[in-house]
Order: C-alpha cells, then sequence, then structure tokens
C-alpha cells in the first residue's frame, strides 16, 4: 500500500515566543559596529534642521493645484507672508 508520510506535531509557544523574530546571518557581524550603525541611523532619523527655509512651488505647480482645487490658500495673502518668505 505505501508509506504515509508521518505527522509532525505542532510546537506550543512558551510565554509569547510568538511574538519573537529570529534572525540567522552568517558570517557573524561585530558588536560594535552593530553599534555603531544603530547610533548613526538614529542620528539621521531624528535630525531637525534648526531653521527650516520656506519653499515656493514653481508657478505651474501652483497653477495646477489651483485648478484641481487642491490649493485652498491665496499666497499672495499678507497674514501668510511671514510663512512664505
Amino acid at each position: 500500500m505505501g508509506n504515509k508520510p508521518a505527522k509532525q506535531e505542532k510546537e506550543k509557544a512558551k510565554d509569547g515566543e510568538n511574538d519573537l523574530i529570529r534572525v540567522r546571518i552568517r558570517p557573524e557581524i561585530d558588536q560594535d559596529l552593530v553599534k555603531w550603525l544603530s547610533r548613526d541611523v538614529k542620528q539621521l532619523c531624528t535630525f531637525v534642521p534648526k531653521e527650516p527655509r520656506a519653499i515656493r512651488p514653481p508657478d505651474h505647480e501652483i497653477e495646477y493645484m489651483r485648478l484641481h482645487g487642491l490649493l485652498d490658500l491665496d499666497l499672495d495673502d499678507p497674514d501668510l507672508s511671514h510663512l512664505l518668505k
């Protein structure tokens, strides 16, 4: 009749092991390098310029936004001039 494949029992996870993601990397990574990389990534992700400058979009982009109703502000409004310098 033939051999039947053996049934494999499902292992029950202990105390939330389902949430863990295990990654095996070869060759092994130097832990000092990982620390430096994590520090650099953190600095890049949290960087905020001290004095950001407002940028005026090109005229054809402004016209496109007005035609499609995406621009509800009047860019010549004196109340908004300090934001759009």
